[in-house]
């Protein structure tokens, strides 16, 4: 099962994608060629966010290095980027059987009225076969490991739910939607904490500074397209040695920064693919499961953060972040990740936050520090369990993707910086029979609170629906 998996998985999601949601869309009833057009172009997207992010990476990665060269910032925590995690998730035997037994979790959530997500976003299931994985690992367990992934799979469905309806608020054409990748929502109870504390601040209430208000204010300067110039060309300045070699980069120095401003502008673009792709997916599967399971009225379709990545405050402070998060990582006492490859990562960290800063791009700006300053420490601290995996996977498939290498552990921003990562594999492995007990009771009493709030919800579209007949 691990090596049929790893075979799907090879494939990229380009490939899987398109196949997965031509055969849902033939399954729920679409036209072929509809669920053909809508699979394409789904992986049209991904290929269109893999080429952008693989520009910034490899536009930003050289400049980078060279800054960590000159400056002496080398620490031992190698960056692998997602990709690498994503492949060390999947090619272990919790990977091997995690989208059928996540599939089956959903199902019997969606019976007992705990959930109102139906998770189709597959790809993103390596987030949970990871923590799974390095669970396993650690603990030599395969039961931990599968009891840590369903854990963080059904906290993440509730999770999904609790934000749908203020997602679908903030963004356009998302009715329907929910977003539940455990990356995205493990950051959710902080932005909450966080955006209230900053409210009770007298006078930053007032200070509504969202992307639009950014353009208006500052004109040019205020464009995540002029933004992405300015630091692409100051990243290219910091990697000259001297003043002559400043000179003589200017031409490196500008090309890194108008492509840095590419990225900008194309990843909005390449998300209404996303959308335009998986729009007929959505409204055709929650029509159908609401004709298929009784009485089952506000069904949310979980779908990629992907989606909503383009929208300028996740660009501005994306990016606002990236130097910050350097210099962040290598005077923190006690980090050892220098985040490099992961980069392209931190679009995924706002998802769920805008809606609840209400895209006040200031705010944004806050809670995604405080998370990235802990999610630093968090990559440090799981750094030896991931490491323990990526081994183990390349002594198998010797893919060169999950080769740390010698003398390095190995980490990733996404998902190893997720609150819900550290969380759950220390109450499962570091306290063992205590902690997934209270990780237990947690879980079942929040599945609780969300049955009452879900028939609630029922109860209200059924009153609103009576009283529009």
């Amino acid at each position: 099962m691990e090596q049929v998996f790893g075979y799907i998985i090879g494939l990229g999601a380009a490939v899987m994608m398109p196949i997965i949601f031509t055969i849902l869309g033939l399954c729920i009833g679409i036209k072929l060629s509809k669920a053909l057009k809508s699979g394409l172009l789904v992986g049209v997207g991904f290929v269109g966010l893999s080429v952008v992010t693989a520009l910034l990476t490899s536009s930003l990665g050289p400049a980078l290095s060279q800054v960590v060269e000159i400056y002496g910032l080398q620490l031992k925590v190698f960056d692998m980027g997602w990709p690498a995690a994503a492949s060390v998730a999947y090619n272990t035997s919790v990977g091997a059987f995690i989208i059928p037994v996540c599939l089956g979790v959903n199902l019997l959530m969606l019976l007992t009225k705990t959930t109102r997500t139906v998770n189709i976003d597959l790809w993103n299931y390596w987030h949970f076969a990871f923590i799974g994985a390095i669970v396993y690992f650690a603990s030599s367990s395969i039961l931990w490991g599968f009891f840590a992934a369903i854990i963080c799979y059904i906290i993440t469905l509730i999770m999904a739910d609790y934000t749908a309806d203020k997602f679908q608020g903030f963004y356009d054409k998302m009715e329907g939607i929910s977003i539940p990748q455990p990356f995205c929502a493990g950051f959710v109870p902080f932005a909450i904490v966080i955006n209230w504390l900053l409210d009770k601040i007298p006078g930053f209430n007032k200070l509504n500074i969202d992307a639009e208000g950014m353009k208006n204010k500052f004109g040019l300067l205020g464009e995540p397209l002029f933004l992405g110039i300015l630091v692409g060309c100051g990243i290219g300045a910091l990697s000259c040695k001297n003043g002559q070699e400043l000179v003589d980069k200017i031409p490196y120095i500008l090309g890194l920064g108008i492509k840095m401003g590419a990225v900008m502008e194309l990843i909005p673009r390449i998300t209404a693919l996303f959308i335009e792709g998986l729009k007929p997916i959505s409204d055709a599967t929650r029509e159908l499961i609401a004709k298929k399971f009784k009485g089952a009225v506000g069904l949310n379709i979980g779908m990629s953060p992907a989606l909503v990545i383009g929208h300028p405050a996740t660009l501005v402070v994306s990016l606002l972040l990236i130097p910050v998060t350097i210099l962040l990582a290598v005077i923190l006492p006690g980090n050892q990740f220098l985040p490099l490859a992961s980069l392209a990562g931190m679009f995924y960290l706002f998802p769920l936050v805008l809606p609840i800063t209400k895209g006040n791009v200031l705010k944004t700006f806050i809670i995604g520090l405080v998370v990235l300053v802990l999610g630093l420490y968090f990559v440090t601290d799981l750094a030896p369990y991931f490491t323990q995996a990526a081994h183990d996977v390349y002594a198998k498939t010797k893919d060169a993707a999950v080769n740390i290498p010698a003398g390095f552990e190995g980490g990733a921003l996404d998902f190893a910086s997720s609150p819900f990562a550290w969380i759950i594999f220390h109450f499962t492995y570091s306290f063992k029979y205590i902690g997934s007990a209270i990780l237990v009771l947690i879980t079942l009493f929040l599945m609780i609170l969300n049955r009452r709030a879900i028939i609630k919800h029922q109860k209200a579209i059924k009153v609103a629906a009576t009283t529009k007949e």
